[in-house]
């Protein structure tokens, strides 16, 4: 079996694929003691790892020093380049591109071998444009939903109340309570910004533009959307894969 790890600041996302490349198992965990207790023993199965990372080099070393001490074997780690499977990196420097970005826009673009906004809907939000050619254009970043609600409840010393609220946010009305007012305006502003993207790509793109939207409110927020939107999940995973290829067996 092949391990795939996705390393972000705080959770290790992972997944185990079978040797067809179904996925067999998937989680997350805060460390690699949990993971490892997490698989339960199917250690013994896994035959090659990969992984991509956006912590720092010395923290990323890290992990992949107790991977191999843990697995036996030597972990493969996603490296930033110029060009990957057809999409060329839009930055200047392209190694300032972090990893989940890269990785998820050209399997984005893989997906759909035409011009694309490639949405990621998790703690932060980024969007990235690739044209027909696979040309990176670059993007934008912002807060996701958690960080604009966090950062109201750690700013303002007023607005306190526990949970959240699931209903139907395509036409909501003004809050009346402070949970309302709070979800619901986080949410439409999260959209907005969105649809603010969707504008500038068609510019940038055109018309004929495919929005792909990955990340935990990605699901969420499709509903939200004009237009046809794909929701893709596992994009990091899909495009670690066009990095790193490897046998699961």
């Amino acid at each position: 079996m092949l391990l795939e790890l996705d390393c972000g600041n705080t959770l290790i996302k992972w997944r185990l694929l079978d040797r067809e490349g179904r996925v067999r198992d998937r989680d997350m965990a805060p460390d690699l003691v949990e993971l490892q207790r997490l698989l339960g023993g199917q250690e013994r199965e896994i035959r090659g790892c990969r992984l991509v990372s956006v912590r720092s080099a010395d923290e990323t070393q890290v992990v992949m020093d107790q991977l191999t001490s843990w697995l036996k074997l030597h972990p493969v780690l996603a490296k930033g380049s110029q060009l990957l499977a057809g999409v060329r990196n839009g930055y200047e420097d392209y190694a300032k591109l972090g990893m989940d970005r890269w990785l998820a826009l050209v399997a984005g673009y893989q997906l759909c071998r035409r011009a694309c906004a490639v949405i990621d809907l998790g703690t932060a939000v980024t969007v990235d444009f690739v044209n027909a050619e696979g040309e990176h254009l670059g993007g934008y970043i912002a807060p996701g939903s958690k960080l604009l609600r966090s950062s109201l409840k750690r700013h303002t010393r007023l607005i306190r109340y526990e949970g959240s609220l699931q209903g139907d946010l395509l036409e909501p009305s003004p809050g009346r309570a402070t949970a309302e007012a709070v979800e619901y305006g986080c949410e439409l502003m999260l959209a907005g910004f969105v649809r603010e993207q969707l504008r500038i790509g068609r510019q940038l793109l055109g018309d004929a533009m495919v929005v792909i939207l990955t990340g935990g409110d990605a699901a969420r927020m499709a509903e939200l959307l004009p237009g046809e939107c794909h929701v893709v999940n596992d994009l990091v995973f899909e495009g670690l894969a066009l990095a790193c290829p490897m046998e699961a067996d």
